[in-house]
């Protein structure tokens, strides 16, 4: 996308006394400077990464009064853990093309406030059967603001802190595990609705989206709209002069706003092996985090150790995350994307062996939390790369389908590990395939293009 100064006939392309040099619209992200603005889009984004990790894993740790509730066992009780995920894969591959045709933000706010309703009509589930209903509907609600959160975060930054910040932004994920854990033991004692309840309340968080996050002047630019799109920019601390007309590269005007959001474009051109390998990469990574996040308290309870003591070791985990994430975020602003993303997968499938393996407790602690501290981070430099890929008309709708895949693992591995467990496999050969899918995520991300220092198209 590119700009042109000009009121009137003139702005449209008639003879102008006096035209500046088109300017790409990433070149008014070079120098801007991060103030206030960005500071409460940060604040009000990151709260709905906490609420989104919150969703996935607060009723994993009241998994065993969710069974008794119910009358279930352990596949039925995986298959509750994972309706939410089930219902992100439709959503997400909905709300991405509709982000990228009505603009980031009105996705999150829909989105949101939809999943708080039916969250809370979750608590009064009669049945089993209810149940798996309303948990799949609220993931098909959740899966808007899940899957436009990076994309639309990383179009309202800096170019020169894209990276850095938005990997902070990925420290949401840690917290709502503390939070899970922390709330669950708090309030667990009075059933799982209470906790559904706690998460259905989380849906007031879209007031503070509404006031403190601006629609993407990325979109906005792309859809036409020229005077909101500098005005934002204006918000975000850059000088646009009024009547600034923002022009788009290539296809123009209505033909090529006609395409946006059109999910065969990922698998044309240059971004048809982009696009396969991304969604490979996806799907592997988080089935070996996933696959092992959400048995963890079981797999630890297997290994001697108490309820309180398990959820306790995961509480732990989570807050080796943050060193990981902090440390990803320096690290990939000074060498890029891959050069960081590469060894920490790497060092997070050693640590998982070396979890596997472990003869006692101490190593036990020392494996799980070097594994913490590397897959996270990689999360973090993942989540911001992700996003990265594709062009403004696309970037929403590749991001639902990179989540789709995300979630596809998600939805899976807990009753595959689930039933490994039902079937008596070891400790130590349930990890061991878990972390074999970080090492098909390695081999998958090594052809990825870095973009570190490059402008969002």
């Amino acid at each position: 996308m590119s700009a042109r100064q000009g009121t009137g006939p003139e702005a449209e392309g008639g003879a102008a006394a006096h035209q500046e040099p088109l300017r790409p619209v990433g070149q008014w992200f070079e120098d801007m400077p991060f103030g206030r603005a960005h500071l409460l889009a940060a604040v009000a984004l990151f709260g709905a990464f906490v609420i989104e990790s919150w969703e996935q894993l607060a009723l994993v740790y009241v998994a065993g009064d969710l069974g008794s509730a119910f009358s279930i066992d352990e596949a039925q009780v995986g298959w509750a853990l994972s309706a939410v995920a089930l219902g992100m894969i439709p959503g997400s591959l909905v709300w991405g093309p509709v982000s990228d045709r009505i603009g980031r933000r009105g996705v999150c706010l829909w989105s949101l406030a939809v999943y708080g309703v039916i969250a809370l009509a979750s608590t009064l589930s009669p049945t089993f059967t209810v149940l798996m209903v309303t948990r799949f509907l609220s993931g098909i609600a959740l899966a808007g603001i899940y899957t436009v959160t990076f994309p639309y975060f990383l179009e309202l930054l800096p170019s020169r802190l894209r990276g850095r910040a938005a990997v902070y932004l990925s420290i949401g994920w840690p917290i709502g595990v503390l939070l899970a854990v922390g709330v669950t033991q708090l309030l667990g004692g009075l059933g799982w609705h209470v906790v559904a309840l706690t998460s259905g309340l989380a849906g007031i968080w879209v007031f503070a989206i509404r006031a403190w996050v601006p629609e993407s002047p990325y979109w906005l630019a792309e859809r036409g709209r020229h005077a909101e799109a500098a005005a934002v920019l204006r918000g975000l601390g850059v000088d646009v002069p009024e009547g600034t007309v923002f022009a788009v590269a290539g296809q123009e005007g209505a033909a090529k706003r006609a395409r946006a959001g059109q999910p065969l474009d990922l698998f044309r051109g240059r971004l048809l092996r982009i696009t396969v390998l991304m969604l490979m990469v996806n799907f592997a990574f988080n089935w070996g985090y996933w696959g092992l996040q959400t048995w963890l308290p079981t797999l630890l309870q297997n290994k001697g150790l108490s309820m309180s003591a398990s959820l306790g070791f995961v509480a732990l985990s989570a807050v080796f995350m943050i060193p990981g994430y902090v440390s990803a975020s320096l690290l990939t602003g000074r060498f890029g994307r891959k050069k960081v993303f590469l060894p920490y997968v790497a060092l997070a499938a050693v640590s998982g062996v070396a979890f596997a393996y472990a003869d006692n407790l101490t190593q036990m602690y020392v494996a799980n939390f070097a594994l913490s501290f590397f897959c996270l981070g990689a999360w973090g430099v993942w989540n911001t790369w992700n996003g990265e890929f594709y062009p403004t008309p696309l970037r929403a709708t590749g991001y639902a389908w990179a989540t789709a895949a995300q979630l596809g693992a998600t939805s899976l591995a807990p009753s595959v590990v689930g039933y490994l467990l039902a079937q008596a496999t070891g400790f130590s050969s349930t990890i061991l395939f878990v972390m074999g899918f970080l090492a098909v995520a390695l081999l998958c991300s090594v052809p990825l293009p870095e973009t570190e220092g490059k402008d969002l198209e």
